[in-house]
């Protein structure tokens, strides 16, 4: 039972965007969390659009998928990472879904008739679903991150629900202002002003940093702390150095030398808490897992989604590469990822295929259309006759089905829905529910999304994984392997080892004469965490290692 009044605190961003205020949220989040108070996190994303299902990727990185089906932005990923929950959809909010909340609520009059005004009643929106998110999980703290970068017109209205449940309740809320302090090649100073900037920037809004967050490439020290804490009106005490590490799981450890969990425990007034060795040793043990091993295992990963300019994209497959992180350190051994852009395995690339050999283990991750899709098919072909232990998600499975049907079943068509729909053999084809709601054009949140129960067959490499014949595992996707053809594969020796309880979806394929050769339909990525590392990748990785 709490024996105080619930606390929000709110994670701004100054001077750039992707300054770290979800990693900056969680680790916060976690620190809490060692002293015994129950943590919960809140997304805020300014953009318009409703959620981020229908994102491109190499826009706007990974749709991260909770338990009950909402797509979110990736932080929420990180917040389940660090926090070790799972959040629900009102733990997730944009632009696009509060205005739609609040047209909804006008148009059948919840409003009584009156005129309905940007504000308050869009604040009043906000405050509403932060205040819904920490009732649902009884939570002492809720996190709330507002996305974007202070001065940006498009979180104003969000920094003014701060500000009014502020007002509401000026002793359980805290701002804290995630900045960045460059240090000029040119110069060799760390500079504080563009920091100053983005506190001025802030007060214009209402509402004042109560702490300050400053990233940086290396460590701020006591002039720099001096000098933000006189132009900022801070104690000292309240600029935390917050400098690049090497991994973002060591950013907790971090805040915990500056003093940040007693100084918010103390701002916020928060009485008897208890500090929870336990709870911290866990995390420093799965830290110390992280360092440097004398095993390295080398996974190429083949992906479609990383044009971007002259840079790599990553963020598309950030739960992919982290899943892979906390299966390597539960195994011992270091992990060299390598990222090869599908396209490039295709056509004249295909010749260069033989690279892959290389490599210890290939993963071929989630994705939908057409680009890219041949060089995937060759990659999988690759795995499954050099041996190479193979790991397909989502995407990853349905292509490893067609792969095996055109080069061991013999149908040299084999295709799916989504890449031809008039092809005569569609290996893949689109979930009976789904094909009207394409004809409609309705894409938007309406694919087979969240948590489903799976049956596993007993004596597979799946049963010996999981180790029982019930799982749950997190899809997203409108189409599925054709009941019609499983048959016909299961013949030439693949096997469909865990299928929907009604035996209709294959949820897992498997080869059993090879070292590792299994594809999901769902995405176990999703559920993979620090202290809980998901035991498809680790089976996948102890494979590779040897």
């Amino acid at each position: 039972m709490r024996k105080f009044p619930r606390k929000y605190i709110f994670v701004v961003g100054g001077v750039m965007s992707g300054v770290g205020k979800g990693v900056a949220s969680s680790s916060i989040g976690k620190i809490l969390q060692f002293h015994n108070l129950n943590v919960t996190a809140v997304k805020i994303d300014p953009y318009v659009n409703v959620d981020a299902g229908t994102m491109n990727p190499t826009e706007h990185g990974e749709a991260f998928i909770l338990d009950d089906g909402h797509e979110c932005d990736q932080d929420m990923g990180n917040y389940e990472r660090f926090l070790n929950k799972s959040l629900r959809r009102s733990n997730y909010m944009t632009t696009g879904s509060i205005y739609l909340k609040v047209i909804q609520k006008e148009r059948s009059l919840g409003y009584g008739g009156r005129c309905v005004d940007v504000v308050p009643d869009v604040p009043f929106a906000v405050i509403e679903q932060i205040k819904e998110a920490g009732r649902r999980e009884n939570a002492d703290i809720v996190m709330v991150e507002i996305g974007g970068t202070l001065g940006e017109y498009q979180n104003i209205l969000f920094l003014e629900a701060g500000r009014m449940l502020r007002d509401q309740h000026p002793e359980d809320v805290l701002f804290v202002m995630v900045s960045y302090l460059p240090i000029p090649s040119k110069i060799g100073e760390m500079k504080t002003k563009p920091t100053q900037y983005a506190v001025r920037t802030m007060r214009q809004t209402g509402v004042s940093p109560d702490i300050i967050l400053g990233r940086s490439p290396r460590e701020m020290d006591d002039k720099r702390k001096e000098k933000l804490s006189v132009a900022c009106s801070l104690p000292k005490k309240a600029i935390i150095s917050a400098p690049d590490v090497k991994s973002i799981y060591d950013v907790p450890g971090n805040f915990m030398t500056e003093g940040l969990d007693r100084l918010i425990i103390e701002k916020l007034k928060i009485p008897g808490t208890r500090f929870s060795a336990k709870k911290s040793d866990q995390w420093d043990t799965f830290v110390r897992s992280s360092k440097p091993h004398n095993k390295e295992v080398r996974v190429a990963v083949v992906g479609k989604y990383f044009d971007t300019g002259d840079f790599v994209l990553t963020d598309a497959y950030i739960s992919v590469i982290e899943a892979l992180k906390f299966s390597a350190y539960k195994n011992g051994v270091d992990i060299d990822i390598n990222w090869f852009n599908s396209k490039k395995l295709e056509g004249k690339g295909a010749k260069d295929i033989a690279v892959l050999k290389e490599f210890d283990g290939i993963v071929v991750p989630g994705g939908f259309g057409s680009s890219g899709i041949e060089g995937k098919i060759n990659a999988i072909r690759y795995a499954r006759e050099q041996g190479i232990p193979f790991l397909g998600l989502c995407y990853g499975m349905q292509l490893a089905s067609i792969e095996y049907a055109r080069n061991v079943c013999g149908i040299a068509g084999a295709t799916s829905y989504e890449l031809d729909p008039d092809a005569k053999d569609k290996v893949i084809t689109i979930m009976p529910a789904q094909e009207k709601l394409l004809r409609d054009g309705n894409y938007g949140g309406s694919m087979r999304l969240g948590a489903y129960p799976a049956v596993v067959r007993e004596g597979t490499l799946a049963h010996k994984i999981y180790g029982t014949t019930e799982i749950s595992e997190r899809h997203r996707h409108r189409y599925e392997l054709n009941p019609e053809y499983g048959n016909v594969l299961e013949e030439n020796g693949l096997v469909i080892s865990a299928t929907s309880p009604d035996g209709v979806l294959a949820e897992i394929i498997e080869l059993p004469d090879h070292p590792f050769f299994l594809a999901t339909q769902f995405h176990p990525e999703m559920k993979a965490r620090p202290l809980d590392p998901h035991p498809i990748f680790t089976e996948f990785l102890r494979v590779a290692s040897e």
